[in-house]
């Protein structure tokens, strides 16, 4: 399951506005790298909509099936508000809805003769 949490506009390229809603996956425990004491921490991800602001702010605190993964992607940098530290990361937080990655692999085209 995921929720949302909060939203927020961004620009396209064009610079179109849209608004993107930001979602939190559940609690999972993570083991620390330089420590090796478990904690507690959620995924986030944001995810395009064509919602009005209104209705980004209305839709806060629902919850519906998927999860928030972990996903390849190319390098990018990322720099840590706090301490100004900039790393590479190799991956981004998604959206995944696997049911509907399921139907949709299941779809005949529209196109193709039975």
């Amino acid at each position: 399951m995921v929720k949302i949490i909060d939203y927020r506009t961004r620009s396209n390229d064009q610079g179109k506005e849209f608004n993107v809603l930001i979602v939190q996956g559940g609690v999972e425990p993570i083991k620390s790298r330089t420590t090796g004491k478990v904690y507690f921490s959620t995924r986030t991800a944001s995810v395009p909509s064509t919602f009005d602001e209104d209705t980004c702010k209305q839709l806060i605190g629902t919850s519906f099936e998927g999860k928030v993964a972990k996903v390849p992607c190319e390098p990018y940098d990322y720099t840590f508000k706090e301490t100004g530290e900039t790393v590479e990361l190799l991956f981004r937080y998604e959206y995944v809805n696997e049911e509907l990655d399921m139907t949709e692999k299941h779809l005949i085209p529209e196109d193709e003769v039975l």
